[in-house]
């Protein structure tokens, strides 16, 4: 089973798929999040900061990786999200503008706002859509999408609002009903997802629910979280 979780900003996805990996034994795929990416790619900046074609290089780099771990785990995998992300979460900045907390009074940026450079940018976004939607397609067998119930997490990683979220949400069921990719929503406690994703997929577990948790926690502990900027002065 090539599984991936889904869900947009705060959803609880990373935290859901070491558990579950845990739980259950499958391999989960290590590539580098956009915030260990970030100081590697554009030194001294945070996401909100980073031009349109700072963001095109971002997310090249971040397909790139996941393509890379997807293909050394044949047999089945666990992954944090998919390439489709990088892609709506790019499109939706068409609509919204690069620094989405900076526009949660506006429904959407007016056409008439846009600069030639964020008309470009769409374009090439549009255009990565194909290749990354083509690549999911040939590489997913399922999708567990988490409903939004936490709140977005205030930490500086997170450039956005509700509006940019609940959009980013829409789009990416609508992708997946349009791939025809099946995919299931589930919500509740850690415990509880962990519970429905293993009752759907008939999944073998290899620990219990509360050992697998605990161990998520202490490896989700060892997560730099420091702004992508003191991790680039630190270096």
């Amino acid at each position: 089973m090539k599984l991936a979780v889904s869900g947009t900003y705060s959803a609880g996805k990373t935290m859901t798929v070491m558990a579950l990996a845990h739980h259950t034994g499958v391999p989960r795929t290590l590539a580098k999040t956009i915030r260990e990416i970030l100081p590697l790619a554009v030194p001294g900046k945070s996401l909100a900061q980073c031009t349109p074609a700072e963001y095109l290089q971002l997310a090249v780099r971040r397909h790139v990786g996941r393509a890379v771990e997807e293909a050394l785990h044949p047999d089945g995998f666990i992954s944090d999200g998919s390439s489709l992300q990088e892609w709506i979460y790019g499109a939706a900045r068409g609509m919204y503008g690069m620094d989405p907390s900076s526009t949660s009074h506006l429904e959407r940026v007016p056409e008439a706002a846009k600069t030639q450079e964020m008309r470009f940018f769409e374009d090439v976004v549009a255009q990565f859509g194909h290749a990354f939607r083509q690549h999911v397609k040939a590489s997913f067998d399922a999708y567990v999408h988490l409903r939004n119930e936490l709140p977005l997490s205030a930490d500086g990683h997170r450039p956005m609002n509700d509006r940019f979220r609940a959009t980013c949400d829409e789009m990416l069921l609508g992708t997946l009903d349009e791939l025809e990719i099946p995919y299931h929503v589930v919500g509740g406690t850690l415990g509880e997802r962990l519970r429905q994703i293993v009752e759907i997929f008939d999944f073998p577990t290899v620990m219990d629910v509360e050992e697998a948790i605990a161990r998520a926690g202490e490896e989700y502990a060892r997560i730099d979280k420091r702004l992508e900027t003191a991790r680039a002065s630190a270096a």
